[in-house]
């Protein structure tokens, strides 16, 4: 009897041992994590450790230690933590992600793209889509950083695939593909923020500079409009928008435009891409421009062959003169891009024409 009794009274007695060990702990841990909050990581790593002496290998305080370390920038003390870690559970989302951000931080490619893409298709416990597209959005961020560009847009591609129907995210991701130069996939995604949020200032903007970037200048004259409307400081919309209209109001080979309209348009750009020409060869030698001293006489040459017939008469009489008008412009328009002096308004938007109809 006096043995069953003393094994009770011992084994009562280590019931309120651990239950106060384990208060303890949790106790420094809620300090911890208050800590850690309010940006006080010293004080966290300190409350953390606390915790551990209560409750050793402990997984979440363990974890929570690292994460404040890592915030210390005392990466190879966080790192010692999170591989032991990983080691005892790999499938841990977090885990996962903070050993990818280490090794992103250290520009480590091969194993930052390891453990993001561990965290990305992690079991995590709560919100698993919410903490999968986080860590998507970092691995394509120092994809981007590390100029992976390839590699980025097929992120971007996945990330854009599932996204929720949230705004700023569309946003983000319309930003993101614009940097990869994925213009296609960034008008999509522009036009998603603005189905969301229609009076988006930012998603009006980039919406006009992909569909520039696309060449559909129709669209993208529509967006900047609005961009314009509801941010006249922004310069750039302001600036593509002006060219825009120009290419518009330019271009001979639209639709819509009639045949009077396009002789006008012809004859308007032959003499414009004649002044930059003669511009071109009076304020530089030759020998400056990127083109030879024998390709530039050629096109001088070619361009007064053509000057006597590009008229309205002429226009109407040989339809055919409007292509090979035209491809006079656009070849002084090539030739002269960057090798002269700055072009004009007229220029830049003869060469965006030039590139829209099958020039280089």
């Amino acid at each position: 009897m006096l043995a069953v009794l003393s094994f009770l009274a011992v084994a009562g007695i280590s019931k309120v041992y651990f239950r106060e060990q384990q208060f303890l702990g949790d106790r420094w841990f809620s300090r911890g994590v208050a800590a850690l909050q309010n940006g006080q990581s010293d004080q966290a790593v300190n409350s953390f450790r606390s915790a551990l002496r209560y409750s050793p290998n402990n997984y979440t305080y363990e974890l929570s230690l690292a994460q404040a370390l890592a915030a210390l920038n005392r990466t190879d003390e966080a790192h010692a933590y999170l591989l032991n870690l990983w080691e005892r559970e790999p499938e841990n989302g977090t885990t996962n992600l903070e050993l990818g951000r280490i090794y992103a931080a250290k520009g480590e490619m091969d194993l930052a793209l390891r453990y993001y893409h561990n965290a990305i298709y992690a079991a995590w416990p709560d919100h698993p889509d919410a903490h999968r597209r986080v860590a998507r959005l970092e691995l394509i961020q120092f994809l981007l950083r590390e100029n992976a560009v390839t590699q980025a847009q097929s992120e971007l591609i996945a990330l854009a695939a599932n996204l929720p129907e949230d705004s700023p995210l569309h946003l983000r991701a319309a930003d993101s593909f614009m940097e990869v130069q994925d213009y296609e996939h960034a008008l999509a995604q522009y036009r998603d923020a603005l189905r969301l949020d229609r009076r988006n200032a930012s998603a009006l903007a980039g919406a006009g500079r992909a569909a520039f970037e696309l060449g559909r200048y129709d669209s993208a004259q529509r967006y900047l409009q609005e961009a314009v409307a509801g941010n006249p400081q922004d310069a750039q919309s302001t600036d593509l928008l002006q060219t825009a209209t120009l290419v518009l109001q330019l271009d001979p080979f639209r639709r819509q435009v009639s045949a009077a309209e396009r002789h006008r348009r012809v004859i308007e750009a032959f003499e414009s891409a004649g002044k930059r020409l003669k511009a071109c060869l009076v304020l530089s030698q030759p020998r400056s421009l990127s083109t030879s001293d024998n390709d530039v006489k050629l096109l001088q040459a070619r361009w007064s062959d053509l000057r006597p017939r590009i008229s309205d008469h002429g226009l109407r009489q040989n339809p055919d003169l409007v292509d090979t008008a035209m491809d006079s412009v656009f070849a002084i328009e090539r030739q002269t891009n960057g090798s002269c002096a700055a072009p004009t308004a007229t220029d830049q938007a003869l060469l965006l024409i030039s590139k829209l109809h099958g020039g280089n």
